[in-house]
């Protein structure tokens, strides 16, 4: 399964997702030229199958007509936001752009009609438009193509995304993902992955740590935070090796001429929020 924002919503890429058999979910344009499927072949018809059948409403006039059944959704974990519920209204059709593959959208395989020129030329996916009954953000439309999943679980699985996209902001804020100064592609290979796995490896440390450690944040007066982020996580890490290690003497040593230095509290705080 892969989901993706609205640069993954491309005829072509969808096309190739379902050959290899890969279920993408992407947003789709309230604009996107939706029509119904082709109708069945009729025996001795001359000239090329047909695509597509007529034109359907475009998903922005779905989304002002008052016939339009929908359907309230509690969906958990919105972007970080804990539980918010919203509407949404779900069907298929087909999705066609001259020249490029058919990508379709109807109910489920076992209701749809088959066309006589195979399933490669009548392919459908499920649309579903989301709205806010509290117009906090504005309408989207969401595509899958596999016509089998309900919409809550569309909805949920593309808001799982979030949790990626934070990953990935904040290694590039605090470890430097894509921000590495290499011109070798090889080395940008390998630094990527590492920093990556520097993340997964800083977060499980941070789990070692005593509670007390680990639920220290860095707050502002304009920013409350509810919970630690990576970047206290992150410094907790830090603060715990340098205490652990400052200024460590070699332990060949039996015997020790001066006193060892021990890191104080406020410059450790300062220092590894700093680093």
């Amino acid at each position: 399964m892969l989901v993706g924002d609205s640069g993954f919503s491309a005829l072509l890429f969808l096309d190739a997702m379902r050959r290899s058999g890969v279920t993408a979910i992407t947003r789709l344009r309230l604009d996107a030229a939706l029509y119904e499927p082709a109708p069945p072949r009729l025996p001795g018809t001359i000239g090329r199958p047909r695509t597509k059948g007529a034109r359907l409403p475009a998903l922005s006039q779905v989304l002002m007509a008052a016939d339009t059944s929908w359907r309230a959704l509690v969906v958990p974990g919105w972007y970080g936001a804990g539980e918010r519920t919203i509407e949404v209204a779900s069907a298929t059709a087909v999705w066609r752009h001259g020249g490029l593959p058919v990508v379709p959208i109807r109910p489920s395989l076992a209701r749809a009609p088959t066309s006589p020129a195979g399933p490669d030329r009548c392919r459908w996916h499920r649309w579903v438009l989301i709205r806010d009954p509290e117009h906090r953000f504005a309408p989207q439309a969401l595509l899958c193509t596999d016509l089998a999943r309900d919409p809550a679980q569309i909805v949920s699985w593309f808001v799982r995304r979030w949790c990626v996209e934070v990953t990935f902001q904040e290694a590039r804020a605090h470890l430097g993902v894509e921000t590495q100064r290499q011109w070798s592609d090889k080395a940008i290979a390998r630094t990527t992955p590492c920093l990556l796995a520097l993340f997964s490896i800083v977060t499980l440390l941070a789990t070692r740590l005593p509670a007390r450690e680990r639920r220290r944040m860095m707050v502002t007066a304009w920013y409350a935070k509810p919970k630690p982020t990576f970047s206290d996580a992150l410094a907790a890490v830090r603060r715990s090796i340098w205490c652990e290690q400052s200024l460590a003497t070699s332990p060949r040593q039996s015997t020790r001429t001066k006193r060892r230095f021990s890191l104080p509290e406020p410059w450790a705080y300062a220092l590894c929020q700093a680093a």
